[in-house]
């Protein structure tokens, strides 16, 4: 039963509500999502077969592309890998294509060792960059299957997410085990962007010197502004005023006005844009891992990213705030 003095002194804030200015055009691109031409394009059609080796060694017969144009079919679609045989080689029938189809045993044996390019974006306008990490559920057995035979549960794995907050793209991800800690990321999510941030934002699990020291490595001319709320336990780098920390400052600002007042003055809500990109990640994509082999697994988040990127770039709301 909930504490009477808790619920009589709650902060309650009144949910906002928007609008889709775009509806027509935003509308007419979600139904783009499904369209088969979007994932198997021309270009896709006439890159399929592997160019020949000019060396010794065996032929590949499906280029990279191809094995990647199946995977991101299977992956939108929500196909096991023998279903994905069988759509792709049914999308081929109808549209008269004498094209071959890779077996279930070429594409997981190609995606282990498969390079995705990441989504090309532009570089001019420096990053207002938002990081968060989610969980991924690792494939196994059921909930009752355990619970009835006492299996040990597979755990999951853990990916961590670069969003700009301008564009809403994911610029960069990197799936790690359940136990790294989401501060050891931040030099590798950073060594995927290409070009300046000129923000940072993150929660406070990310909040520390070697978080602020390595947003600063990679942007060092100007200096982006870091926006992490310290822990409630946060204590001062120096007592030296000149000496003082951006982190340090953001310690004496919560002091003074309140953590909802330091919210507002930072843009903290911006931060929101990242959760809702995982939650959309889940919903579209899948909240579990299907590949089995840790080689594999990047391979299937990063298809997964790089198709979610191109659903966003087809069909993006643009909203107003109406309450």
């Amino acid at each position: 039963m909930p504490h009477k003095f808790h619920d009589a002194h709650r902060h309650h804030i009144p949910k906002a509500k928007y609008r889709v200015r775009n509806w027509a055009a935003y509308n007419a691109g979600l139904c783009q999502w499904g369209s088969i031409t979007i994932w198997l394009s021309p270009d896709k059609i006439d890159s399929w077969r592997a160019p020949k080796r000019e060396g010794r060694g065996g032929e590949m017969v499906y280029s990279d592309s191809a094995i990647e144009a199946m995977l991101t079919l299977g992956a939108v679609y929500h196909l096991p890998l023998r279903q994905t045989h069988g759509f792709t080689h049914s999308v081929f029938e109808l549209l008269d294509l004498d094209l071959p189809v890779a077996s279930v045993a070429t594409l997981c044996r190609r995606r282990k060792a498969l390079s995705i390019e990441p989504w090309i974006r532009d570089i001019s306008e420096p990053l207002d960059l938002v990081l968060d990490s989610t969980g991924l559920k690792i494939y196994g057995q059921g909930e009752w299957c355990r619970a009835k035979h006492g299996k040990k549960r597979r755990g999951w794995k853990k990916l961590d997410v670069g969003f700009d907050a301008k564009s809403g793209m994911i610029v960069s991800h990197l799936l790690t085990n359940k136990d790294a800690g989401d501060p050891d990321q931040v030099d590798d999510i950073l060594a995927q962007i290409d070009g300046p941030v000129s923000r940072f934002m993150a929660d406070g699990a990310y909040d520390g010197d070697p978080v602020y020291d390595a947003v600063k490595r990679h942007s060092p001319d100007p200096a982006p502004e870091v926006v992490i709320p310290p822990r409630k336990t946060a204590v001062f780098s120096s007592e030296d005023e000149d000496e003082q920390t951006d982190r340090d400052r953001h310690i004496l600002e919560l002091a003074a006005k309140g953590r909802m007042a330091w919210q507002k003055a930072h843009d903290y809500g911006r931060r929101s844009l990242v959760e809702t990109t995982m939650g959309r990640y889940k919903s579209i994509i899948g909240e579990r891992l299907h590949a089995r082999h840790d080689d594999a697994q990047p391979v299937e988040v990063a298809i997964g990213i790089k198709a979610l990127n191109r659903m966003m770039n087809l069909a993006k709301p643009i909203s107003v705030r109406v309450g």
